[in-house]
């Protein structure tokens, strides 16, 4: 984090293509939204765009600049962001905070669905206005749609080489893609600077009130769509470090800023058009530079969707570490921290992409369903937010202050957003239901489960391993014995555990090792502590690994017992066969205990329905030797039976 947080030039280029591809291609289709929302070009008036460029520069400062880069970035967990690192670290302070965690990243990770949709297809379009290729797009959507699916392919395509790999393409494109929007509105704004008068917030109310906007507050909708890729900024956040934000986001505001208030004078110098519906993203080009303008816009549009896909990996890491999301094969591409990788959210992401193209077929109906699920998250953020706040021991007048100007604002979006439902909008509500079902389930049937095992001291047991041990009678079934456990005391272990160890066949091992891994809310700490009850054979090792961490269980316990070794606190383990001289530690074998539902399990039937869906989820993710790192290790595996109580057993008799 500390050499991300360097403000470096190549860092800082790399920001630009990793960060602000959502939000730096936003005027392809925001100022696009507006017009058609009030009937097309031939019915807005002078005012009417005022109005508007000035609602756009304002939620541009109070919601991306002042919420996010200026409040949320310091609230970061340890150099992470998002919505699931904040929750981490303000979770204390009450259960009920899981439920906007879990609402908030169900309904961002629906967005990383239509974003990279409606932004290549949005660029794509740009071909219609290019005289020279008019006959061949114009109508035709079933060519524009195989692109943009071919597109979308090669995009997941890229994920498996790592973000920072990304950044390095992407980077310079997007330096050249915001010098294009400012130098495009530069140009198109000496014509008419009266178009600064936009600055001021009189515009902007004054145009929600007025008869000129047909749609009323509901312009909010269309208006919210400059903003949209501002969470994804703050998820970005471990990716590039604070710094490097703070250094590119007054040059990428400026640049969008200039960008939007040029199309908006373009539209103010037209005389008469005939066709009332043209993007004025492209048409505010110079006629020779727009397919220049289309391929650029193209690029960037391929970049934003990068943000989303790189926020989605983010957010899925640190769901499935907070026992959100089932656990999923996530990999590391590269030696930074931070850049991961995870193939099943890629195809997951690339279906449902694919999905909302032949569903939509052009962005006029994508721009419909975009936006609604954003402001879902961004009004649960704000909550987290104010809990943070407090935590930080601000005021409470301060935080209800920030929490009612942002509360209202994201609000006041919600609704006109919500508008948007039966056009479109249903799409990334149910999208959002969908993820929020799974996250729910998984998270219920983690607490349902931990009331359903039984655990017993280990204490207790300590003489029959002591026995069993030193019995000779039973061959030895490994120098080192390993149990994972999921019970955090460290005094205690799972029933099921010892019921492994002694009542089936006996396992006699020299060292019996029980160990639990806890996620700690530091994304990169690793540390343990261990109790040895007095001996030199029992070890109950609490592990606590940052949520983005990977699992390594083996190599950490082999570190551990090395720890210990030296210290004296275990013997040393003399082995006669051996690849290594004078190798001082056996073998390893884990014990995997796997929980299957009994028919017994005093449970409701809701509960019931949730553990079996759990366990039924459970099927299609990483194996548990995956996981923890184990794929190349000694490894049993046991199934036991999850169960609170038992019933009577019926008696039975013989007959003759």
């Amino acid at each position: 984090m500390e050499k991300k947080d360097k403000i470096r030039l190549g860092l800082a280029i790399g920001t630009l293509g990793i960060v602000y591809g959502d939000i730096g291609t936003s005027p392809l289709y925001v100022m696009k939204s507006i017009v058609a929302s009030n009937g097309g070009l031939n019915h807005v008036s002078e005012d009417y765009i005022i109005g508007s460029l000035s609602l756009i520069f304002w939620t541009l400062t109070l919601l991306t600049s002042i919420k996010y880069v200026i409040i949320a970035l310091r609230a970061d967990n340890h150099g992470e962001g998002g919505i699931f690192s904040l929750y981490a670290l303000v979770r204390k302070r009450g259960k009920w905070l899981i439920i906007p965690a879990m609402i908030g990243g169900a309904a961002l990770l629906a967005d990383g669905v239509l974003t990279p949709a409606v932004t290549v297809t949005s660029a794509i379009e740009g071909l219609e206005e290019i005289p020279t290729f008019e006959a061949l797009f114009t109508g035709n959507t079933t060519l524009i749609v195989i692109i943009v699916i071919v597109i979308l392919s090669c995009i997941f395509f890229m994920q498996r080489y790592g973000t920072m790999f990304i950044g390095r393409i992407f980077g310079p494109t997007m330096l050249i893609w915001f010098s294009i929007l400012g130098i495009l509105g530069i140009i198109n704004i000496l014509g008419d600077l009266s178009i600064f008068r936009a600055f001021s917030p009189y515009y902007a109310v004054e145009l929600l009130f007025s008869d000129q906007n047909k749609a009323g507050f509901l312009i909010l909708g269309s208006v919210f769509l400059a903003t949209t890729g501002a969470e994804a900024l703050y998820s970005d956040l471990g990716h590039v470090g604070r710094k490097n934000i703070y250094i590119t986001w007054p040059f990428v505001k400026v640049c969008l800023i200039l960008n939007y208030f040029g199309q908006g004078a373009w539209i103010l110098s037209l005389k008469k058009i005939d066709d009332p519906f043209v993007n004025p993203f492209f048409q505010s080009m110079p006629e020779p530079f727009i397919m220049y303008g289309v391929l650029i816009a193209t690029l960037a549009a391929i970049i934003a969707s990068q943000s989303l896909i790189t926020g989605a990996y983010t957010l899925v890491s640190e769901a499935i570490a907070l026992n959100l999301l089932p656990r999923l094969n996530i990999r590391y591409p590269s030696e930074t921290k931070g850049q991961v990788y995870i193939p099943a959210v890629t195809g997951v992401l690339w279906i449902a992409c694919v999905g909302v193209v032949l569903y939509f077929q052009d962005s006029s109906h994508m721009e419909a369903a975009y936006g609604l699920s954003i402001t879902v998250t961004m009004l649960m953020t704000t909550i987290l937010l104010f809990q943070f706040l407090l935590q930080k021991g601000f005021s409470v007048i301060t935080t209800t202050a920030i929490l009612m100007t942002f509360g209202v604002l994201e609000f006041a979006f919600f609704i006109s957003s919500a508008a948007k439902f039966m056009h479109g909008g249903f799409v990334a509500v149910i999208i959002a239901v969908v993820i929020m079902a799974l996250m729910y389930i998984w998270f219920t049937g983690y607490y349902i489960k931990s009331k359903l095992v039984k655990s017993v001291p280990i204490k207790k047991f300590i003489p029959s391993l002591t026995k069993l041990k030193d019995d000779g009678a039973y061959p030895k079934f490994a120098h080192n014995l390993v149990y994972l456990t999921s019970n955090r005391n460290p005094a205690r272990v799972e029933h099921a555990v010892m019921a492994s160890i002694l009542d089936k066949r006996p396992k006699r091992a020299d060292v019996y090792w029980f160990v639990n891994v806890q996620v700690v809310d530091g994304p990169y700490a690793a540390y343990y502590t261990v109790e040895s009850f007095d001996t030199d054979f029992v070890v109950r090792v609490q592990l606590k690994l940052g949520f983005r961490v990977e699992q390594d269980i083996n190599v950490f316990l082999h570190q551990i017992a090395k720890d210990l070794i030296s210290k004296g606190k275990l013997a040393q383990q003399k082995r006669k066969y051996s690849t290594v001289t004078n190798r001082t530690l056996g073998d390893f074998c884990f014990v995997l205990v796997q929980d299957e539902l009994s028919t017994e399990a005093d449970l409701t039937n809701w509960q019931r329905s949730i553990m079996k869906m759990k366990l039924f989820i459970k099927r299609f993710t990483t194996s548990p030797e995956s996981w923890f790192g184990l794929e190349y290790s000694d490894v049993q595996l046991e199934n036991v039976p999850l169960y609170l109580s038992k019933k009577k057993t019926r008696k039975i008799r013989e007959v003759n």
